[in-house]
């Protein structure tokens, strides 16, 4: 389920009240104060439910959002959000840490405690929520990485996976059941970033281990447009030898090669839905999925889904 608020529906006069309502049910309460509120307010906010998390997005004209330490005690929402910055700088103020972060890089809220977050003229960013309590990790490790998320070594990983989720929330959040395992999955990146970033010895070492194919199978979705990708890469990616990811594959019932065309094979699937891929051949699309042959992609896609690419995209021009 979603829920989408988009003032371009809504009259001038009634878009300031309508992002302030909004924000409360999508976020911590909090000051909403708009850079120019008599001027052309306009805001898009989205939120999606994602497993024991959710995906909430936000675009709008210059905005402030501040969370008062009077707000926080009033109502102790156990919640971080890992935002990624989509467009325009960010501007965190939090724990009497101050960042910018410009648009493609990564911050972490705790919802919890005060903070100040804003951005001049159009902005917005894509964030993944998560209680504290689906972490497993103590809250002052929680709060001490999250001034140092960039110290992480899968700081990179987390940001385009949480960039990711928020390019896409509907898409990602439609099928329930793959939802949820991807929900799960995504936490288990996070609290590794954190106590990773946290530099915590005791925390870092056993999650890390616990999050290996989790975070090879997110850094394998990252790179499934790269024709370079091979289980050797893969491997050298995460410092082990081919035969350790192999095994760790195998003990989770998971062939690698077998996924990594299933899941090229679900990308140019959803490709061949987009309007705005129409005028791409069939062969062009499958080609930046790693497909090099024309007729065993086709062959695979039928084998997968029951009908060629062409009776996919067809049927879904059809629907639209």
């Amino acid at each position: 389920m979603g829920y989408v608020l988009d003032t371009a529906e809504l009259a001038a006069g009634q878009r300031v009240e309508a992002v302030n309502a909004a924000m409360l049910y999508a976020s911590a309460p909090c000051h909403v104060l708009h850079e120019d509120p008599a001027g052309a307010v306009h805001a898009r906010l989205e939120v999606w439910e994602f497993g024991e998390a959710n995906i909430f997005t936000h675009r709008s004209s210059g905005i402030r959002l501040l969370r008062t330490a009077k707000l926080a005690r009033q109502d102790a929402m156990p919640v971080v959000a890992l935002a990624v910055q989509q467009h325009g700088d960010g501007r965190i103020e939090q724990g009497g840490h101050q960042r910018v972060v410009p648009p493609g890089e990564l911050l972490a809220v705790d919802l919890s405690a005060p903070y100040d977050y804003s951005w001049s003229g159009d902005g917005g960013a894509g964030a993944l929520q998560i209680p504290y309590d689906q972490l497993g990790l103590p809250l002052d490790v929680v709060r001490r990485a999250s001034a140092e998320l960039a110290r992480s070594p899968i700081y990179r990983l987390v940001t385009g996976h949480i960039a990711q989720l928020g390019r896409d929330p509907a898409g990602i959040t439609a099928d329930p059941a793959a939802a949820t395992a991807t929900a799960a999955a995504s936490i288990d990146l996070v609290r590794a970033l954190l106590a990773s970033a946290a530099r915590s010895r005791r925390h870092a070492r056993p999650v890390f281990a616990e999050t290996l194919l989790t975070r090879i199978r997110a850094f394998t979705r990252l790179r499934l447009a790269d024709p370079e990708l091979t289980p050797a890469m893969i491997a050298a990616a995460h410092g082990i030898s081919l035969r350790q990811l192999y095994k760790l594959c195998a003990g989770a019932g998971l062939s690698l090669e077998q996924w990594i065309i299933t899941e090229r094979l679900h990308r140019v699937r959803q490709e061949l839905t987009r309007p705005d891929r129409r005028h791409l051949p069939i062969a062009t699309i499958a080609l930046r999925w790693g497909f090099r042959d024309p007729t065993h992609f086709t062959r695979r896609f039928k084998a997968r889904y029951g009908v060629t690419p062409s009776q996919w995209r067809q049927r879904a021009q059809q629907v639209h």
